[in-house]
């Protein structure tokens, strides 16, 4: 049964008696998806222990691999060193990407299956400030939840390794000069805001199908793009809407940074050549059409 929502708006709550401007809707509504999503934050540290479980197991016979690595140019010896510490970040990188894109995937289809959203919509509370504290969490507070555990993850493999090293008569100076966690860490925050930006259209398209899915949201999502892709290739013969789909998974790298092997400082930022990107921004005009949509459909659909 379909159902307008929002029985008690927010424009009426504001001129009803007792109210309070305190109450902070918006607020509370990010805080409601943390507490019913414990996987926000529960996925990424379960992923960081297994890698730091694995990072020690590697680390037997590491005084011996870093005397030979020490032999190598600069930039061979930086790169082997960073090596494990760029892992577990592009492992909690795309922990977040995937646990982003199931909760937007659930996010509206899931109150509709358990039938809470007519306690939901009974609330204070617009479609519109329900959807915007949704798309805050892939946007926002994954990117910093795994920035946090990110470097908490670094710096314990950091602390490890220099442990180790001094057990063994090593100075750990060669671990903290090739990986410069203060220097790291601002790459991975600009690189983590760079990846939400990016990805902000699979986030909206999976809150668009996850209000309006009947059942199997990821199926309703994945389906018709695999479609579209066949059709294309079948009648046409080219696969420019697979490239464009592969280009939004990953195509912020080469727009973000500027990559250079023989480079001892890392890569480089490229903040204004990204925010000058055709790309991001038609992709944050799609996000911005799929959030639009998503609100609108919310306002009509009632439990399954």
């Amino acid at each position: 049964m379909n159902m307008p929502s929002n029985p008690v708006p927010e424009s009426a709550a504001v001129n009803a008696p007792g109210y309070r401007p305190t109450t902070r809707p918006f607020y509370w509504s990010v805080w409601r998806e943390l507490w019913e999503n414990r996987s926000i934050y529960v996925a990424p540290i379960l992923v960081a222990v297994v890698v730091l479980f694995g990072f020690l197991v590697s680390t037997i016979g590491l005084p011996e691999r870093r005397q030979a690595v020490l032999l190598l140019d600069p930039a061979k010896a930086r790169a082997a060193i960073e090596a494990p510490y760029d892992m577990a970040a592009i492992m909690l990188i795309l922990t977040a990407f995937i646990v982003g894109v199931f909760y937007c995937l659930d996010a509206l289809y899931g109150e509709r299956r358990d039938r809470s959203i007519l306690f939901w919509k009974s609330q204070p509370v617009s479609d519109r400030t329900t959807l915007f504290s949704k798309a805050t969490i892939p946007l926002l507070i994954l990117p910093l939840v795994t920035f946090a555990i990110v470097i908490a993850t670094q710096l314990v493999m950091l602390l490890w390794t220099s442990v180790l090293l001094v057990t063994h008569g090593m100075s750990p100076a060669s671990t903290w000069t090739y990986f410069p966690l203060f220097r790291n860490s601002f790459i991975l925050l600009y690189g983590l805001v760079a990846i939400a930006l990016w990805h902000a259209p699979i986030y909206g398209w999976a809150l668009l199908v996850s209000g309006w899915a009947p059942r199997a949201t990821f199926l309703c999502a994945v389906v018709p793009l695999l479609g579209i892709g066949f059709f294309e290739k079948i009648t046409f013969g080219t696969s420019h809407f697979g490239s464009m789909l592969k280009h939004r998974l990953i195509g912020f790298a080469p727009e973000a940074f500027a990559f250079n092997a023989h480079s001892i400082a890392g890569p480089q930022l490229t903040p204004l050549r990204y925010l000058s990107t055709p790309d991001l921004w038609l992709g944050l005009l799609f996000a911005a059409v799929f959030l639009v949509a998503a609100i609108r459909l919310r306002r009509y659909r009632g439990p399954l």
